[in-house]
């Protein structure tokens, strides 16, 4: 009886040590993507575990190919380099799935060299396109609004929000960051800009995304 036990319990140990290491391989390999600009390559580590919905869409639309050819449209320096809806001629290319809901809760800050998507006014709005902070912009983080309101730092100066316009400070969701190519994304926000119509911020000199592609995988 001792012997069997012996032999099951190291059975168990084993098998035990085997999950424990695939468990960290997984959490290890977490899904890198190369974005191929004509600036460079940016390489950017998605993070599924905060932020599943986003890295999901995002990682579908890199399947359909849908950004290749688009561009970063809006460059502002000290704020955020933004694109993958757009084409050189800022005609809109469309989104081929519905929009997603809003993980800016996640617990993730729009830190420099973070990706994050990008949104219309309204929360849960964000198709294709994303952008990456060139700076840290807290004010774009999710701010938690109590029945009473709260008093948060703004530019400096306190700004109170009231319950009832929570979704103003709902936020941006990150769901990734830039792990390798930070130097193209300073020689992005750098370049020469000009107003087109609505848009502004937009490159003299057009910056092509000529491919998005995942360069591993779980």
């Amino acid at each position: 009886m001792n012997i069997l036990s012996g032999k099951w319990t190291m059975r168990v140990a084993a098998l035990l040590t085997g999950l424990l290491v695939s468990a960290g391989a997984l959490a290890q390999a977490a899904p890198r993507v190369a974005i191929t600009t004509s600036a460079g390559v940016i390489v950017v580590e998605l993070n599924p575990a905060k932020a599943p919905v986003s890295v999901e869409n995002f990682l579908n639309y890199v399947k359909k190919d849908q950004y290749k050819g688009t561009v970063f449209h809006r460059v502002i320096e000290n704020f955020m380099i933004q694109g993958g809806g757009m084409d050189a001629a800022l005609k809109e290319r469309p989104a081929s799935a519905p929009a997603i809901i809003n993980e800016a809760n996640n617990g993730l800050k729009n830190e420099r060299g973070t990706i994050a998507m990008a949104r219309l006014r309204g929360i849960n709005t964000a198709t294709t396109q994303f952008f990456i902070n060139t700076v840290d912009n807290g004010f774009l983080d999710h701010v938690s609004v109590p029945p009473q309101g709260i008093t948060i730092n703004r530019g400096g100066r306190p700004v109170t929000i009231a319950a009832e316009d929570a979704d103003s400070v709902y936020g941006y969701a990150v769901f990734g960051k830039v792990v390798e190519g930070m130097d193209v994304v300073d020689r992005i926000r750098k370049v020469e800009t000009r107003n087109a119509g609505p848009h502004q911020g937009v490159p003299v000199t057009p910056i092509v995304i000529e491919k998005i592609a995942v360069v591993n995988s779980k």
